[in-house]
């Protein structure tokens, strides 16, 4: 009797474990992550940020993520936004955020704290103790895809999609990126790097770099994304108008060959094995492919997406993404772009993008829908890379 009230007792305290374990898995697995979409930002990209965060926003899973809108101002500010996506776009969300800003007690400036977590609790992204999961910064440009934003949330201990301080900081500068890809045997353009206090001289760097290049060339600031500051220069005057142009943007300046041929890009996704998408052809309605070109209500750029190569061309294109994306310790997404030069059919690198565009007709999405991975899945994907790239980074300090 006693032996069997023992059993009893035993079967009975099992299923109450059981059930108790079900219970959390599930309520464990019901759980949503909180994500803070961050956009804005203080470059000259910040216009272009915005239009991507807000495709991101319509396209990210709202029955997996409970998600948080943080706006950067052009000043820096880092405010909460919690109206409609759709005032994003015009700028006119910064307006309402700030207005909420006034209603608390408690903002960036008057903490006094030096915690960069704090920069995410004063802009009243973790009100009431609802804390972040996963941050997926949609900056682009200089102050947010080149390593500045990402050693802020290195500092914070959370997670964040996309690269981290070195792979943003080397694919940002285009001239360092171009050392490691010669480092690593990846074909690329001639290029020379001058340095804006040059131009004090400006003659006598235009007599150096008329030694080296040929018309026309390239003339671009090493640290700028969306064509800012990039000029064709087919003569000499146009290669004065150039320099000046790129070095209101950065103190370093790139002058590069010019290849003529098509301009393919690739995308690429993972951390330690990543995958590379099918390719696709920028066909530009300028004369290269300008910010008008990318992002003006009147442009008539298309894309071929997938681009009409041979398919050992497309597989080395693809081959020379992941190259490029691993030489420079990239995680979770880059864009890798390149030039296929029309008289020989040869590939080369044109540079990496570790945040590339995400708005509704940016490449880096299309490319991965025509692969196979649509819009929504491929936002699910960068989550997961986040989060396992930074249980990664940590694993050594936990042991």
């Amino acid at each position: 009797m006693t032996a069997m009230l023992f059993n009893n007792l035993l079967s009975f305290f099992q299923s109450v474990f059981l059930f108790y374990v079900i219970w959390n898995g599930v309520l464990l697995m019901s759980k949503k992550k909180r994500v803070a979409v961050v956009f804005g930002g203080q470059s000259s990209e910040h216009e272009v940020s915005r239009l991507s965060a807000c495709s991101v926003l319509k396209n990210i899973n709202r029955d997996k993520y409970d998600v948080v809108m943080i706006g950067v101002t052009k000043e820096g500010r880092w405010l909460n936004y919690d109206g409609p996506p759709a005032l994003i776009p015009e700028g006119k969300w910064q307006q309402a955020a700030e207005q909420k800003v006034l209603k608390r007690s408690e903002n960036i400036e008057d903490t006094g704290s030096n915690s960069a977590r704090q920069v995410l609790k004063s802009a009243g992204a973790e009100a009431n103790n609802n804390t972040i999961d996963v941050i997926f910064p949609v900056l682009h440009g200089c102050n947010g895809e080149d390593g500045t934003i990402q050693g802020l949330l290195e500092l914070s201990g959370l997670p964040y999609v996309g690269c981290g301080v070195l792979g943003s900081a080397l694919g940002m500068d285009k001239g360092f990126a171009k050392i490691v890809f010669e480092k690593e045997g990846i074909p690329q353009a001639s290029y020379k790097v001058v340095n804006r206090k040059g131009l004090d001289y400006i003659h006598g760097v235009m007599d150096d770099i008329e030694k080296i290049f040929q018309y026309p060339c390239f003339v671009k600031p090493c640290n700028a994304g969306s064509s800012v500051g990039v000029s064709k220069a087919h003569d000499r005057g146009e290669l004065e108008t150039a320099l000046k142009k790129a070095a209101r943007y950065d103190r370093r300046i790139l002058i590069e060959e010019f290849i003529n041929g098509r301009e393919v890009e690739c995308g690429v996704l993972g951390n330690d094995d990543p995958i590379a998408s099918t390719v696709g052809e920028i066909k530009p309605c300028n004369e290269f492919y300008d910010y008008e070109a990318k992002y003006s209500s009147e442009s008539t750029s298309a894309v071929d997406i997938p681009a009409d190569l041979p398919p050992e061309t497309i597989e080395k294109i693809r081959k020379y993404a992941i190259a490029a994306f691993k030489a420079l310790d990239c995680c979770g997404l880059s864009r890798v772009d390149f030039f296929v030069e029309d008289a020989s059919g040869n590939i080369y690198i044109n540079e990496i993008n570790t945040i590339p565009g995400f708005t509704d007709i940016s490449m880096y999405p299309k490319l991965w829908e025509a692969s196979g991975i649509p819009y929504g899945e491929l936002i699910d994907r960068l989550i997961e890379l986040a989060i396992e790239r930074h249980n990664d980074s940590y694993r050594n300090i936990n042991l």
